[in-house]
């Protein structure tokens, strides 16, 4: 039975990687603890520090549920993804990370104009 679970570990944390690859940061983040919720939150096109909140206990259901949402969002996936990722993620992060989907990064908020003198 050990050994099972291993190995969904082991699938699971091999199939973040690969997410963390596709959305051009390196691998390796993905196996930090807190450092790779924050990565997650950025790639998500959140503010790091929203990753950080996932540790606040009773808040952090909802802040990682928000973050997967807007994860699948980057992936071209709608919300009934994000809750297989919230839910079953030893199944839809392989479908992330192994599958075809492509990371489409989150639109970048503009500056407001300065006025020229």
């Amino acid at each position: 039975m050990w050994i099972f679970i291993f190995l969904l570990a082991l699938l699971t944390i091999a199939a973040l990687w690969k997410v963390f690859e596709k959305a051009g940061e390196p691998g390796w983040k993905s196996i930090i603890p807190f450092y790779n919720m924050w990565v997650l939150a950025e790639i998500a096109g959140l503010p790091g520090w929203v990753g950080l909140l996932a540790y606040i206990p009773y808040l952090g259901a909802i802040v990682i549920f928000y973050i997967y949402y807007e994860l699948a969002k980057r992936f071209n996936k709608g919300v009934l993804f994000a809750l297989g990722l919230f839910f079953l993620p030893v199944i839809f992060f392989p479908i992330l990370g192994f599958g075809d989907a492509q990371y489409t990064p989150a639109p970048q908020k503009e500056e407001p104009n300065q006025l020229e003198s």
